[in-house]
């Protein structure tokens, strides 16, 4: 097979949907790879390593798409790049289509094969390839709220763990899977006050064996979000329901019950995000400010560390990669369920009930 790998183009994506070792290991089972000049620079590779691992590299963009069956990345395709994808041309990457109604309309329009990495699924319901991107966001939740909690970039100048006669910062994190899950445990090991909140019994009791003793479980409801946020330094948004929009469960009248200063940061915003005022920034204007409450909603932060996210999402991916360029992605989706559930569109055709009900569109069969 022939396969792609574009440089990202969306505002300070760093990451890159291949690495040399990834060109090398395809190359040993005959493939064809193409890679766009620099795509590798954010993560440390250069293009001298692509080539002495056996990729083409080409000038541009176009290029990469124009001659590839298969399009490995990292992050959706933007405005730019919506002309770019081929009909019936395989697209394997970060979608989230259920965020986005535009991105949608153009990948049915464009008639592409669109396997999003987000909803393949292992037979215990986990997401493989969304679990080393959440690991880095969780953790980096913490660093950015810590950081903005800075008297200098508006808000109540507390530093988390506080020191020895002072209080600690108070954290909350709604969601208990894996990105709340990390960023207790960094919160925690920073020495803030945490509560991290969730409706699954079960995944609660199991965080109050594995969690220290400065993290503490709550069931979550709108009544016992709104006991905990006069008093919270930084919100943490981790709620997922995976490959559609996530739930509101901060809504803007709540804001009014926060002090000024309180850092918001929403995690979710990849998939709608669950603070209502959650609109998507970059990287290059991270925050902006409602009601005296700042509000962080960068929709790619695994992209500013893209030395340590480029290698974590590339062990993932990388077996389905070859899996999909050994066989095709028909036969492969046929002999994995899991690999199935990552189709979303599929010529034209929404065949993912997430995406369907957000943007009430026709649930199809894959013909």
């Amino acid at each position: 097979m022939i396969i792609g790998c574009p440089k990202e183009i969306k505002n300070n994506e760093n990451r890159v949907g291949l690495t040399p070792a990834g060109v090398i290991e395809l190359r040993k089972r005959g493939h064809e790879v193409y890679v766009q000049k620099t795509a590798g620079y954010g993560s440390g590779y250069s293009d001298e390593e692509y080539v002495d691992a056996g990729a083409t590299m080409l000038d541009t963009i176009e290029e990469v798409y124009a001659k590839s069956k298969m399009i490995v990345k990292v992050k959706e395709p933007i405005e730019q790049e919506y002309d770019l994808v081929q009909d019936n041309q395989l697209l394997f990457t970060y979608f989230h289509f259920a965020a986005s109604e535009p991105l949608t309309r153009a990948m049915i329009k464009s008639n592409a094969v669109c396997l999003t990495y987000e909803t393949v699924e292992l037979p215990d319901r986990s997401l493989p390839l969304l679990v080393p991107m959440s690991e880095v966001a969780g953790r980096m939740s913490v660093q950015e709220g810590a950081k903005y909690l800075e008297k200098p970039m508006g808000g109540k100048g507390i530093l988390l763990g506080g020191v020895p006669g002072t209080r600690r910062a108070k954290v909350i994190i709604l969601g208990g899977g894996v990105v709340g899950t990390q960023a207790a445990f960094m919160a925690a090991g920073l020495g803030a006050d945490v509560t991290i909140m969730d409706i699954n019994l079960n995944r609660l009791r199991f965080l109050e064996e594995i969690m220290p003793a400065n993290v503490t479980t709550l069931y979550s409801n709108e009544y016992n979000i709104r006991l905990k946020l006069p008093d919270a330094d930084l919100i943490i948004g981790a709620v997922l329901i995976p490959g559609a929009k996530a739930p509101s469960l901060i809504t803007r009248d709540m804001l009014k019950e926060m002090q000024p200063g309180t850092v918001l940061v929403d995690v979710a915003v990849d998939q709608g995000g669950c603070i209502e005022t959650c609109q998507p920034t970059t990287h290059e204007d991270p925050t902006y400010v409602i009601d005296d409450v700042i509000h962080y909603c960068v929709a790619n932060m695994p992209g500013a560390v893209p030395f340590t996210s480029t290698v974590a999402l590339t062990n993932a991916t990388l077996p389905y990669v070859i899996q999909i360029a050994n066989r095709g992605w028909r036969d492969a989706c046929a002999s994995d369920p899991g690999l199935a559930k990552g189709l979303n569109i599929v010529n034209g055709k929404v065949v993912y009930a997430g995406v369907a009900e957000a943007f009430d569109l026709p649930l199809e069969k894959i013909a």
